[in-house]
């Protein structure tokens, strides 16, 4: 497996996190989005969309973070990252999408650098921008989380799920642009239990190859 990655990509996260947590083995290949090289000729005949990450497996690609979660979890389903019932999955997909669809996309790098270009917006316009969506998502996640996670160890139930996956990434983020996390309790501890564990200490940005 090739994974097409950047330190900092929360999508790409979300991607490292799960192929540890079913012990596959890949190589990174770094696309660093200060150099653009992920809009290079090159890598969008890889994907088209000039987006990270993406997944080479013996020369089949999969982009889209989410999707590429779901093909492992359908391709190794041990350990599981989905319940068993399907009432108890939809749950879990909703807490995932919440900041996948919900929280990520308005607080993507090319999101902010076209406030940024395009609508003469400073750093702190940036970020209070960033901020706001950040809050608006945690606010409902805060509850929809509170009222499936059993000891503040897990999104849902007693054991890593896609919600997990998607949060931890968000977590990282909304410290690195210092949100104020107060007012999610169950979140923030979530957050402190996953750090924990090695799957997901070994995909955080600073402990990749490419990190600067």
């Amino acid at each position: 497996m090739n994974l097409y990655t950047f330190f900092r990509s929360s999508a790409a996260y979300r991607v490292r996190i799960a192929l540890n947590i079913k012990g596959c083995q890949y190589k990174s290949i770094s696309k660093a989005f200060a150099k653009n090289e992920h809009r290079t000729r090159e890598y969008l005949a890889i994907n088209p969309q000039g987006l990270i990450p993406a997944l080479d497996i013996d020369d089949h690609v999969l982009t889209q973070s989410l999707a590429i979660v779901e093909y492992l979890e359908e391709t190794r389903p041990e350990p599981p990252l989905l319940p068993s019932s399907p009432l108890a999955r939809a749950q879990v997909r909703a807490m995932t999408l919440a900041v996948a669809c919900e929280i990520h996309p308005l607080n993507n790098l090319r999101a902010l650098n076209y406030l940024r270009q395009h609508f003469g917006q400073s750093d702190d316009g940036v970020n209070t921008w960033y901020r706001h969506w950040v809050a608006e998502g945690f606010n409902g996640l805060e509850v929809m989380v509170a009222s499936h996670s059993k000891a503040r160890r897990y999104c849902f139930g007693d054991s890593v799920s896609m919600a997990d996956i998607a949060l931890a990434p968000q977590l990282y983020n909304a410290r690195r642009f210092k949100c104020d996390l107060s007012p999610y309790p169950t979140l923030v501890a979530i957050g402190e239990h996953l750090d924990s564990l090695p799957a997901f200490a070994a995909a955080k940005p600073e402990a990749q190859p490419d990190a600067v």
